[in-house]
């Protein structure tokens, strides 16, 4: 209906008729064609080569769940075996708020003033909720990340037990491949269940903080035996008493484990990420450890019972995954479940006729 305002009688008023509501999809777009994913030898010419694009996209294809992408990055990985191995993989782990990204950014700095080349696998949570993860981590290693010869890869949990990602073994591989000759692991720091990251590593760091209850973690199991060397950090300030208070107590509780494998004594420092105070004795400590464990044969047996303990691994994740995919064994689940559900038969009866009518199968 036309506006009463245009109409003559009304001089020297008008009501424009307004603009056209755009659309809400750029019509002007035009849909880009997804690139074909790359062979095997393309993938595997790109890391040697030490592309960071290629080495990005083969992380990626490795953490995929997609089928079609599982045999081609196994294929790729069996092809960067041969150029693998010659690193030092350094595990770095701790509860939140110890500081792990802060002193990353400070350590890798170190690390590369002598030259060589440091990837960095940050681990950060999924969350239960929505699967989704922040991957936040680079955010707090600023400087490293302007590196050149630096490559951060922050991956999801993704519901994996132990504080890391489920691919992070193939994923050292492959940056072992490109020419890093430092892999970094940073574990979603998680506490005690936190070992996982023991069996893919050769130097196993434990950072900690003072006032946390040192006398009695000193004591526990777990992650404490695992730990190659202990570091308290925020040793700067009023917090420099605490710290050594800190450092002696994990002393003193290092006493009471058992030796270790390698023979090696855990050492316990103290340092300041934040004002990069003390972290040449940190890696003194590293480098001393390094040179005792190849000295008496260590670190290629530890090497090789690493690579076994991932082929059992790799044999449980495929056998858990031919099971749920199983379309019979879906159905016989879910028939179960409204069993379970309704209390017409318990848990451990319904596990027993699943598991029964899979091995039954030919």
């Amino acid at each position: 209906m036309e506006h009463p305002e245009n109409d003559s009688q009304y001089s020297g008023l008008s009501v424009n008729r307004g603009v056209a509501q755009p659309p809400i999809v750029n019509p002007y777009r035009v849909p880009r064609r997804r690139k074909p994913l790359p062979t095997a030898s393309e993938l595997v010419e790109g890391i040697v080569r030490g592309d960071v694009t290629t080495l990005s996209r083969a992380v990626t294809l490795v953490e995929s769940l997609a089928p079609e992408h599982y045999a081609l990055a196994q294929e790729v990985i069996e092809k960067c075996l041969p150029h693998s191995g010659n690193s030092r993989r350094i595990g770095i782990t701790g509860v939140p708020g110890a500081g792990k990204s802060t002193s990353i950014d400070v350590f890798g700095l170190h690390v590369l003033k002598d030259g060589g080349k440091l990837a960095v696998l940050a681990i950060d949570p999924s969350s239960e909720r929505t699967k989704g993860s922040i991957l936040g981590d680079k955010t707090r290693m600023e400087k490293l990340s302007q590196h050149p010869n630096a490559f951060i890869r922050p991956s999801p949990s993704a519901g994996s037990l132990g504080g890391v990602a489920r691919k992070t073994r193939e994923t050292i591989v492959l940056c072992e491949a490109a020419g890093y000759n430092n892999i970094f692991v940073e574990t979603v720091g998680v506490g005690q269940s936190e070992t996982a990251v023991h069996s893919m590593v050769d130097f196993f760091l434990l950072i900690q903080i003072a006032g946390a209850g040192d006398e009695l973690q000193g004591i526990k199991r777990g992650i404490m035996e695992m730990a190659d060397g202990i570091v308290i950090n925020k040793a700067d300030g009023d917090n420099v008493g605490p710290a050594q208070l800190a450092q002696a107590q994990y002393r003193s509780a290092l006493h009471l484990f058992p030796p270790t494998a390698s023979g090696w004594s855990p050492e316990v420092l103290t340092y300041s990420g934040y004002y990069e105070l003390g972290i040449p004795e940190v890696w003194d400590m590293i480098d001393r450890y390094f040179a005792f464990v190849k000295e008496n044969g260590y670190f290629e047996a530890k090497r090789h019972e690493q690579a076994r303990y991932w082929m059992y691994e790799t044999i449980d994740e495929q056998l858990r995954k031919h099971f749920y995919d199983n379309p019979e064994i879906q159905r016989q689940l879910a028939s179960c479940e409204a069993d379970v559900y309704a209390n017409r038969r318990s848990s451990f009866a319904a596990a027993a006729q699943v598991l029964a009518t899979y091995f039954s199968q030919p």
